[in-house]
């Protein structure tokens, strides 16, 4: 029997667990000065006492910035196995989290597969799952209904929920009022506007959020609480929609940590780039500290086919800013499910983003494989390079497929490389050119 509910209970206890002790060894951070950090809210770790094989990772911005890869399947989009063969590529290329965001079928082999099988930190969106779990339109959907597919997701090992608890009946009316230029964009927060505004009642994850925080106790949940009201364009950033529920979700975080539940919360969005910082810096605020979990942000709104690049470049201000937590996004954003290739271009350029953020902020360690590559670039060692390279295989075969005529230089300078023509100078040796 455990002595503790929740990792942030053990760390306000002194308990030193073999999650948290995990995570400070892979941050190079000693595990008294991350106890502190995960007993305050600033860290979380994402590890339900059901995910058995779970490999922990914390989150928090005196971190690695973290990333997470949205998957699942939709009714246009059926095969499961597609999925865990995405699921299986994103984790291999350095993903720390998965978000289960299936739209059709049955969703709890998959969800059960995942807890069971993969390793990084597993997350879904119960209120997607409602309509699908119980077969009925939303609005016959009850309030207890939204609880139960809550529990039964924790029950199924995920590490962390999505729950849009800070939208009320109020934001009806201020959604109506402001005439936002592009409404509600989040997926879960339209449907939970959608059914207040069919039954007339109050947002059960708001009105019953007490009761969902047992569940997330029980399990060791930890509530990522998403912001319906972010912008999804550019003309809709930082309004009085976002920043009011922002508030709300900062009087959640603080009533979640009362029961010793861990929170994250979810920021833009659209945005452009001159508001970025400023956000970040309210979100710590209000939120004292949480972990801030940001969906993207994408820095234009002109870019489809091409917004893992709007978001990386958000993504990397956010996150030197102070975001914890980097959702990626694929070349297929706003077009279409991703395929394979999508998952592995949006993941390289979220870890790109992720890791100019920690050299941008000093995290420990962070630069250590950036001398490496320098170290290596200088001697001209090919395989040192993709070794320490993000996508060494990439640039191995970019190598490859346009092969120079000499080893020691590349067919963009060949013998006119600077580094070539410095080792022989200081070397003391002659510099043949042609």
């Amino acid at each position: 029997m455990r002595e503790y509910a929740t990792q942030m209970e053990a760390a306000r206890k002194g308990i030193y667990t073999k999650e948290l002790k995990n995570v400070a060894e892979k941050e190079q951070i000693p595990p008294e000065e991350l106890l502190p950090l995960a007993a305050e809210g600033k860290v979380v770790i994402c590890a339900n006492k059901n995910h058995t094989c779970i490999d922990p990772q914390g989150i928090g911005s005196m971190l690695r910035t973290k990333i997470n890869v949205n998957l699942g399947v939709s009714r246009d989009c059926k095969d499961y196995n597609i999925e865990m063969q995405k699921v299986m590529e994103a984790v291999n290329m350095g993903a720390h989290a998965i978000m289960d965001l299936s739209s059709h079928g049955d969703t709890i082999p998959f969800r059960r597969k995942l807890t069971a099988e993969c390793p990084a930190i597993i997350g879904t969106v119960p209120v997607y799952d409602a309509v699908i779990h119980y077969q009925r339109d939303l609005d016959k959907l009850t309030a207890q209904d939204f609880i139960d597919v809550v529990r039964l997701h924790a029950q199924d090992g995920v590490d962390f929920v999505t729950l849009h608890c800070g939208i009320t009946r109020k934001t009806i009316d201020q959604i109506r009022s402001h005439k936002r230029k592009m409404n509600i964009v989040s997926r879960g927060g339209s449907l939970v506007f959608a059914w207040m505004c069919m039954t007339g009642n109050e947002n059960p994850f708001y009105e019953y959020y007490d009761e969902i925080l047992s569940i997330c106790r029980e399990y060791d949940v930890t509530i990522s609480l998403g912001d319906a009201c972010r912008p999804g364009c550019l003309a809709d950033a930082s309004d009085v929609c976002q920043i009011e529920e922002l508030v709300r979700l900062g009087e959640l975080t603080k009533r979640a940590w009362e029961r010793d539940v861990q929170v994250m919360v979810e920021g833009p969005g659209h945005m452009p780039m001159d508001q970025i910082a400023a956000n970040m810096k309210i979100q710590q605020s209000i939120c004292g500290g949480a972990p801030f979990y940001v969906l993207g942000p994408l820095v234009t709104d002109i870019a489809p086919g091409y917004d893992h690049i709007t978001s990386a470049i958000g993504g990397a201000i956010a996150a030197a800013s102070g975001a914890a937590f980097l959702c990626y996004v694929t070349p297929a954003e706003h077009l279409a499910l991703p395929n394979v290739e999508d998952v592995r271009q949006g993941i390289i350029a979220s870890r790109i983003a992720a890791h100019a953020a920690d050299l941008a902020k000093g995290v420990r360690g962070a630069r250590e494989m950036d001398d490496r590559m320098a170290d290596a670039r200088k001697e001209l060692d090919w395989e040192a390079q993709w070794a320490c390279a993000i996508d060494g295989k990439t640039a191995k075969r970019i190598r490859e497929e346009r092969k120079p005529e000499h080893e020691d230089t590349c067919s963009m300078c060949g013998k006119f490389c600077a580094v070539r023509s410095m080792n022989k100078a200081l070397a003391g040796e002659h510099i043949d050119i042609l």
